[in-house]
């Protein structure tokens, strides 16, 4: 599969459990590492093209859509 055709965005994770969201982005990217963190926490602004941050409320549902970044 060649970058520009690999997937960037899981809008269909958006509100399932942060761990269920881990598991599916991993299984579409192995290449990547998925990071849960809480939503609003405070993180560095620099891109990262392996790196997919999923954020979380209090019930630990996914808050936004994760994405390459």
């Amino acid at each position: 599969m060649s970058d520009s055709s690999e997937k960037s965005a899981w809008p269909e994770v958006k509100g399932l459990p942060a761990e269920v969201a881990k598991h599916k982005i991993l299984a579409d990217r192995r290449d990547v590492q998925v990071v849960a963190l809480a939503y609003g926490t405070f993180v560095t602004t620099e891109f990262n093209n392996k790196r997919v941050r999923v954020f979380f409320n209090e019930a630990g549902n996914v808050a936004e859509v994760p994405k390459i970044g």
